[in-house]
């Protein structure tokens, strides 16, 4: 049996928080209520042993102020949307995240009344300065997975191709931005550069199918099959 890491412990901890929250917004029994309560305490007890986690009982009162009721509090990940952009060169544009200090594509939270698209070619005009054109879908990514995050969330994530503008960085957003060619990347890559071949291939100009995280067999147990895949 392999060793239980601290991705593992996220991952458990936020699923077993989600399906608590998902009972307490449908439910109306009160021993049902009881029940999940517990269960999210559980899951934020789990969730302070990985590092630089709050207290469990704050975790469990962010859980619980933010908890909806019905549809509304039907808990699933958060949308993000990324850019992988390219110019002439060949090279790829990134930036350094003022949250965390890692290397990444431009990406950013999807927001309503925007398409995915509209989203990816707008984050990277705001982080970087840098306007582009989306040219096609090539990732889904799990972040827990990647390890992008230490939230739920999925991104979706388009190769762009850089059109104009003028290299500049958010004040607030990023701390540093450049393009950069393969052979150079910067130390500190979010998801310790698990998506860099696919990246370059995308903008070196190979077409390859999206890809997105296996499906593991089975899901919860030793066996997690956590390569990606592709499809036409």
């Amino acid at each position: 049996m392999s060793a239980v890491t601290e991705s593992d412990l996220v991952r458990w901890s936020e699923t077993l928080a989600a399906v608590a929250r998902t009972g307490l917004a449908f439910t109306e029994s009160l021993y049902e209520r009881e029940r999940f309560e517990e269960i999210l305490h559980v899951a934020g007890e789990m969730r302070t042993r990985a590092a630089d986690a709050p207290p469990a009982l704050t975790l469990v009162e962010e859980w619980m102020r933010d908890q909806g009721r019905g549809a509304a509090g039907y808990v699933t990940p958060k949308l993000a949307v990324g850019a992988v952009v390219g110019n002439g060169d060949g090279e790829i544009l990134l930036v350094r995240r003022s949250d965390s200090g890692l290397w990444l594509y431009p990406t950013g939270w999807a927001d309503v009344g925007y398409s995915a698209a509209e989203v990816a070619v707008r984050e990277v005009y705001e982080e970087t300065g840098i306007r582009c054109e989306a040219v096609r879908l090539i990732a889904v990514i799990d972040g827990l997975r990647a390890g992008f995050t230490r939230i739920p969330l999925h991104s979706l994530v388009f190769h762009c191709r850089a059109i104009g503008g003028e290299l500049k960085g958010h004040p607030l957003e990023t701390t540093d931005v450049g393009w950069f060619g393969r052979d150079r990347l910067p130390d500190g890559l979010a998801g310790a550069g698990a998506w860099t071949t696919f990246a370059f291939e995308a903008i070196s100009g190979v077409t390859t199918p999206t890809r997105f995280d296996a499906v593991r067999t089975p899901v919860w147990g030793d066996d997690q099959g956590e390569e990606s895949v592709s499809v036409p």
